[in-house]
């Protein structure tokens, strides 16, 4: 069942992190559907801008609406990931989403706030939430190229005051893509969540997010260069450092590399091992499965898995 994204959040806040996972095919979707069943989680399929333009936005709208209906008992919002305005204002209009993301970081404070409230004043008028971004993430991942510029907590309630967003994606040290810091054997990588923790003191009950959060597995880099790939340094977030977000204020947690891996590892071992195999579904069936597990360890590690019968209880959900 589809819900808005702020109802989530209600329910989530201080609590536990949903995790928020992008979708580009069939299989994805339906190894998360799969996945947050198994874990008895709540969640947010996204959406980026690349994905809508990958083959058609209605493709993948539509093999949402079909899960919805074969997975009734899934609780989840959908949501724009990373959109300009244009975007965000063709998904308001379509109804579909439960919430979109407009991302005008890269320009002023003033110029952030200007496009944001923009992109507000429309999704509101339709009962839709909006997440803004302040303060810049690194790494590349589809069209989005970042570089490091840390969130200032003042400022971000600033921005949240004169913009009017429903949440925020702050830039805590995490990095878009499967390179998020340079892989220096024993050498850990802190996120600060000290901005996380004076952005709470200074507006409270307020929801944050977080973007770039793949841990990027070692074991999967080792397993996909052993299948042929050449993903040298590639390195994430640790998981630990993410578990604790959710009792911080973090009500949503953004994760997409980590489910490409998962596809590039299943389909280089599949096809070295089964060299006369050609059927794209043959390693489809064991992606789905892979991909299940991966969204299912995630929701443990964001401790929003069990919590799906507590948050159809509080939205009023039989079942």
């Amino acid at each position: 069942m589809i819900v808005t994204t702020a109802d989530l959040f209600k329910v989530a806040y201080n609590k536990f992190a949903i995790g928020a996972y992008n979708i580009n095919n069939l299989e994805q979707t339906v190894g998360l559907f799969k996945g947050n069943l198994t874990s008895q989680a709540p969640f947010i399929i996204q959406l980026s801008k690349g994905a809508r333009k990958y083959t058609d936005k209605r493709f993948l709208e539509a093999i949402i609406r079909a899960a919805e209906k074969i997975y009734p008992e899934a609780v989840f919002a959908v949501h724009l990931d990373h959109g300009d305005e244009e975007t965000c204002m063709d998904c308001i209009r379509s109804g579909f989403y439960s919430s979109v993301m407009i991302d005008a970081s890269h320009e002023s404070l003033d110029k952030n706030i200007e496009i944001t409230h923009r992109v507000v004043l429309a999704a509101h008028a339709k009962g839709i939430s909006v997440e803004a971004e302040l303060g810049q993430l690194g790494g590349v991942e589809e069209d989005i190229v970042g570089s490091v510029k840390l969130t200032d907590p003042d400022q971000a309630a600033e921005f949240i005051r004169r913009s009017g967003c429903d949440s925020l994606a702050v830039a805590i040290g995490t990095s878009h893509g499967a390179f998020k810091f340079k892989a220096e054997p024993g050498k850990k990588f802190g996120l600060h969540f000290d901005v996380v923790q004076k952005i709470q003191q200074l507006v409270p009950g307020y929801p944050m997010v977080l973007h770039g959060s793949s841990s990027v597995p070692r074991a999967e880099v080792e397993r996909i260069n052993a299948a042929g790939g050449k993903l040298k340094d590639a390195s994430g977030v640790p998981e630990e450092d993410l578990a604790k977000a959710g009792a911080m204020g973090v009500c949503k947690v953004n994760i997409d590399t980590d489910g490409r891996l998962v596809w590039n590892r299943v389909h280089r071992e599949f096809f070295r091992d089964f060299p006369d195999k050609f059927d794209l579904r043959d390693p489809g069936k064991p992606f789905m499965d892979e991909y299940a597990k991966m969204i299912a360890g995630k929701n443990e590690m964001l401790g929003s898995a069990g919590k799906l019968p507590m948050v159809k209880k509080a939205l009023g959900i039989a079942g």
